[in-house]
């Protein structure tokens, strides 16, 4: 069911230094991060972690992925994703774990990447964000 919910891209300063703080402790802990750079600005990032999740540690988990909204629709995504991708693969992950938003727009994305809904879902994830779409993509 599609229901209209808008989602406004109003990050706090506060929430930009949790992020940081996020990205920095995947990175220190072996996990992945990159990031799409204009002009020396950040427009996109990704990030892996590095802890195995599932019942059977098949999955690493997608943490982070976003494009600035001017940067949408250029392949930024598509290619942070792949960078992701090419990562967890070369850690030997059986597949992709995602909590994907909900809007129509981020389902599409996923969707044309070939995710597909997870065989196995994440607790953590289920009651940290309800509305989020369960995913994977196997490697």
């Amino acid at each position: 069911m599609i229901k209209s919910d808008p989602f406004i891209d109003d990050w706090s300063e506060s929430d930009y230094q949790n992020l940081v703080n996020e990205l920095k402790s995947t990175l220190s802990s072996g996990g992945f991060a990159a990031g799409a750079f204009l002009d020396g600005r950040l427009k996109g990032f990704v990030s892996v972690s590095a802890a195995p999740l599932g019942s059977q540690g098949q999955y690493l988990d997608l943490t982070n992925i976003y494009v600035s909204s001017e940067m949408r629709r250029m392949g930024i995504g598509r290619e942070l994703f792949n960078l992701a991708r090419s990562w967890a693969s070369c850690k030997k992950a059986e597949k992709l774990y995602i909590s994907a938003h909900s809007a129509v727009e981020s389902q599409a994305f996923y969707k044309s990447l070939g995710c597909v809904e997870a065989s196995e879902y994440s607790l953590y994830h289920v009651s940290r964000e309800p509305f989020d779409c369960q995913l994977e993509l196997i490697l």
